[in-house]
């Protein structure tokens, strides 16, 4: 495995390459086994697996937040490596966005302005968006791999590659869990014993809204009612339940076709995210 810095140096790299299938991982390091299930996806589909490190700086509405998030590069290309990662970039900020750095990617609409885009603020999603167009453009992978967990992003870059005909398939893989159903995030190791276990409210409350719809239940209020009443177990500081299309993150009222139940909650300092989805009940 090789490290690289610079979109100079990942092109070579990847030039005498071109002839296979070539996979990437997007990543801002701190990797746990929820990133490793994504380079073992992209190791079963590609001949060559490349991961990104960077911690963007654009993605973030907290500074408290960008300055917390763990730096850990020796240990995760110590991991990527043991995973079957073939080629690690790990560029500094200057490399991603030199002197005079003036283009931002936005995509629009409720994709991108609700929940998540509403939470964080409007750069949150331009950043995202942006860094993702600048990896795709610098690796030209064949597929880009990335969690369920993240399913707005998800519908934001689905948009994205739609809208601007890139040639790269977004795989999405499950949202990998730890035993106790908590959902993987670099963000858990910040939780303290008790408030890891208040957190386990989150993934509790979404089995609640499942189990409540496949028993018939599909009015989203109601549903809703049933996550609240989960929530408020743990104690924890939520931000929103919300019902929407998986696609478009218009709200649902009722669930008659897949919908999306999404929960963002702080729990102490730590802002969690997770959802599930619904399937349709029909009509």
């Amino acid at each position: 495995m090789i490290v690289v810095r610079t979109v100079a140096d990942l092109r070579s790299a990847l030039r005498d390459r071109r002839g296979g299938r070539i996979g990437l991982v997007p990543t801002m390091g701190a990797l746990h086994e929820g990133h490793l299930s994504l380079v073992r996806a992209a190791r079963r589909d590609n001949d060559t697996v490349v991961m990104s490190i960077f911690v963007n700086p654009t993605q973030f509405n907290e500074q408290a937040d960008l300055a917390a998030y763990p730096r850990t590069e020796e240990a995760d290309v110590a991991l990527a490596a043991e995973a079957g990662v073939d080629l690690v970039f790990a560029p500094d900020a200057g490399e991603m966005y030199p002197s005079g750095f003036a283009t931002t990617v936005r995509v629009t609409g409720p994709v991108a302005e609700t929940l998540e885009g509403a939470q964080r603020g409007r750069a949150h999603f331009d950043g995202v968006a942006t860094v993702v167009t600048k990896l795709l453009l610098a690796a030209l992978p064949d597929a880009a791999y990335f969690g369920a967990k993240d399913a707005q992003q998800v519908a934001v870059l689905r948009r994205l590659v739609a809208d601007l005909d890139v040639p790269v398939e977004l795989v999405v893989c499950p949202t990998s869990r730890d035993d106790d159903g908590l959902a993987r995030s670099s963000r858990n190791a910040r939780l303290s014993p008790d408030e890891r276990a208040r957190a386990l409210a989150i993934p509790r409350a979404l089995r609640a809204v499942t189990d409540a719809a496949a028993s018939g239940i599909r009015e989203s209020s109601a549903l809703r009612d049933r996550a609240l009443d989960v929530l408020a177990e743990g104690m924890i500081a939520l931000e929103y339940v919300a019902f929407v299309d998986p696609d478009t993150f218009e709200p649902v009222a009722r669930a008659e076709r897949p919908t999306l139940v999404a929960i963002a909650a702080r729990v102490g300092t730590t802002r969690l995210i997770d959802n599930a989805v619904i399937d349709g009940g029909g009509a």
